[in-house]
């Protein structure tokens, strides 16, 4: 992996990580396209350049993460119960992901078929979207809906349980957390939010696994240069797709998000069977 293979990888892993179009699915795509082989190596990188939109996230939620932070040590009520939500929204991720990790790889991820789990899961997740969309929940969803303040430990198991989910490569753990946290009560801003603050606790531990695992190996294969462009370019592309999208979300649905999937899966599936792209 060359300096300007890093800096696409990082831009699309920034730009699609809190997108409910699955950033892993881009980054797959991304490293075909590119010509990157499969390898310990090619995937501990990938995960671990979403460091860069943890941090984009951290900053843009400062308010939140120091309520959270001042909880913790008893000094905010609000902030305790949030952090207490994130935690229970996450552990199911945790728990059901060490306990199939390998079964997703070895099913999902084989030799020849990389990519059709994607392509399926973003044409089926593409039809949810506009579903939940043009339901009378998502039509009354932007004005109505409780807020953070009002989300309930059975709320966040709920969250937890459908990010599950997205352990589906091309699922889009964003999709799941936010369409949960819409159907659970929450309006879609404050499910939008609530997504975001929990990727950071999700995306952190996957990103500190495959760091401890295959950190090394990494670092031996591209050095430490690319990794920091990716890093970089992670960041920046979730600052400006973060932003973009709490601004987009004010007056519009998740519909674009729909479409988007459902046009994205023609596309790479009619280059899959024209033999165009490499599985």
């Amino acid at each position: 992996m060359n300096w300007w293979q890093s800096l696409i990888i990082g831009l699309v892993e920034g730009f699609t990580e809190y997108l409910p179009v699955s950033s892993t699915g881009h980054i797959l795509l991304t490293q075909r396209l590119l010509g990157i082989e499969s390898s310990a190596a090619a995937d501990a990188f990938a995960i671990c350049v979403q460091g860069g939109a943890i941090v984009a996230v951290l900053g843009l939620y400062f308010r939140r993460v120091r309520e959270m932070g001042l909880g913790l040590l008893g000094r905010n009520p609000e902030g305790a119960r949030l952090a207490s939500g994130i935690v229970t929204a996450f552990l199911p991720a945790a728990v059901i992901g060490l306990l199939i990790e390998k079964h997703i790889k070895h099913y999902l991820f084989g030799a020849e078929y990389d990519l059709w789990p994607v392509v399926t899961a973003w044409l089926v997740g593409g039809i949810f979207i506009l579903a939940v969309s043009f339901s009378k929940m998502g039509r009354h969803s932007r004005s109505a809906g409780l807020s953070l303040d009002s989300l309930t430990w059975k709320m966040a198991v709920g969250i937890g349980l459908a990010q599950c989910v997205a352990m589906w490569p091309g699922v889009s753990r964003s999709l799941m957390t936010i369409v949960g946290g819409v159907l659970a009560g929450l309006s879609l801003p404050a499910a939008v939010e609530f997504s975001f603050l929990l990727g950071v606790v999700t995306l952190g531990a996957a990103t500190a696994y495959d760091a401890l695992r295959h950190g090394q190996e990494m670092l031996a294969a591209y050095g430490p240069l690319p990794l920091f462009l990716g890093f970089f370019t992670a960041w920046l592309g979730a600052v400006v797709a973060v932003r973009w999208m709490v601004r987009f979300l004010n007056t519009h649905g998740l519909q674009v998000f729909g479409y988007y999937r459902i046009v994205l899966a023609i596309i790479v599936g009619g280059l899959l069977l024209g033999g165009f792209l490499r599985a």
